[in-house]
């Protein structure tokens, strides 16, 4: 499975988006604290975060006992890039050419 998989993969799911969102508002929290906003097992969370992890969606980082996860970005971006951005530079050309040929003809 390629990384690009890894990454569909995770963002597939409700849940690990909803994990991604929380991240995304404050950076650095413990599975407790995640596991506090979501209505699932402690265990269920860490299903889930371990999916985030493996794709690069989500680092790690001990500090004493206790595990802070954090949002890495980068991997969204890489899909950004490749997937969505390709596509809709062609769109935002075409309506600046139709723009520009519209306020010719005015």
């Amino acid at each position: 499975m390629t990384d690009e998989d890894l990454v569909f993969k995770a963002l597939a799911d409700p849940t690990r988006r909803l994990l991604l969102d929380r991240l995304f508002e404050r950076d650095g929290r413990t599975l407790t604290e995640l596991v506090s906003e979501l209505e699932m097992t402690r265990f269920g969370v860490m299903k889930h975060l371990r999916v985030l992890e493996d794709s690069g969606l989500v680092t790690t980082r001990r500090s004493g006992r206790e595990k802070l996860h954090f949002l890495n970005p980068v991997p969204i971006r890489l899909i950004h890039d490749r997937w969505i951005d390709k596509y809709t530079e062609r769109r935002v050309s075409a309506l600046a050419d139709l723009k520009a040929e519209l306020e010719s003809e005015a």
